[in-house]
C-alpha cells in the first residue's frame, strides 16, 4: 500500500490520540493502525512525578522512546527535534504545574519530516488535579 505525505494537523492528531490511550494494549492497537492507515509511527511513555524535577526526566524519556521504536534515528539533528518539541510542549504547561506533581502520557508521533510531542498530564496535589495539555511541533 502507497502512503502518501500529509500535514502537520494529522500527526498532530496521532500524537495526541497516543498520549490519551488509557492501556498499552489500546496503545499498541492504535500505534498499528497509524502505521497501516497512515504511515505513521507512533509511541507512548507514561510520566510521573514533581514536575521541576521531572522535565529533564521527561525530556530524556521522550528521546529514549523514539528511538527504540524507531520513530527517530539515533542523530543530534533528530534527538534534537524530539528534545525540542518535548520541550515546548512542557512549557506550555508549565505555568500550571510549576511546583505541583504531574502524571499521566507523553504521545510522539511521525511521518516524513513531521514530528510531534504532546504532554497529556494531570497536575495537582492529591484528588484536586487539573489536566493539562501541551504540544510541540518539530520538522526533522
Amino acid at each position: 500500500m502507497q502512503h502518501q505525505q500529509i500535514g502537520t494537523l494529522e500527526v498532530a492528531r496521532a500524537a495526541i490520540l497516543l498520549a490519551l490511550t488509557e492501556s498499552r494494549e489500546a496503545e499498541k492497537r492504535l500505534k498499528e493502525k497509524l502505521l497501516e492507515e497512515s504511515n505513521i509511527k507512533g509511541t507512548a511513555v507514561d510520566y510521573g512525578g514533581e514536575f521541576l524535577s521531572s522535565v529533564q526526566k521527561v525530556v530524556e524519556r521522550a528521546v529514549v522512546a523514539a528511538r527504540r521504536e524507531k520513530i527517530i534515528e539515533p542523530t543530534h539533528i533528530s534527538e534534537g527535534g524530539v528534545a525540542g518539541a518535548t520541550r515546548e510542549a512542557l512549557s506550555q504547561i508549565m505555568s500550571k504545574a510549576v511546583g505541583l506533581n504531574v502524571g499521566g502520557k507523553v504521545g510522539i508521533a511521525r511521518q516524513g519530516d513531521h514530528i510531534v510531542v504532546v504532554i497529556f498530564f494531570a497536575i495537582g496535589l492529591l484528588h484536586l488535579n487539573e489536566v493539562s495539555i501541551g504540544l510541540g511541533h518539530r520538522v526533522i
